[in-house]
């Protein structure tokens, strides 16, 4: 009798830890891998890396002067209007993924706090 209360106990922890190990490793990992796609699916339309490339380059081979300063200026602005545009994704990916790590301690504390008011 003893030996399968033991077992009972031994594998709800074990299932309990396995999902905690799913939840947050296997699910932050996930959720990595979806952000980096994200951004380099980003990447074909900002087209930062492209643009650091050619950065001194003249645009629309101008090679006047008046083309090689507009070149830079509005690579410049490329730069810095698609770097504003990958930290709003990083800060969204970081809310999505603050939401998630904290759905079960939530949960928990939710069950735990209210516990009581459903057994009397």
């Amino acid at each position: 009798m003893s030996f399968s209360l033991i077992y009972i106990v031994h594998r709800a922890v074990y299932r309990a830890l396995d999902f905690f190990h799913h939840w947050y490793v296997d699910g932050s990992r996930v959720l990595a891998h979806k952000f980096v796609s994200v951004l380099e699916d980003a990447d074909k339309s900002v087209a930062i890396r492209l643009t650091l490339r050619y950065f001194f380059q003249p645009l629309y081979k101008d090679y006047t002067v008046v083309g090689r300063i507009l070149g830079v200026i509005f690579r410049s602005g490329r730069i810095l209007i698609g770097g504003v545009f990958y930290l709003f994704l990083g800060l969204i990916f970081l809310v999505i993924y603050l939401v998630w790590v904290l759905i079960p301690p939530v949960i928990i504390y939710l069950a735990a706090t209210n516990f009581g008011s459903y057994t009397r």
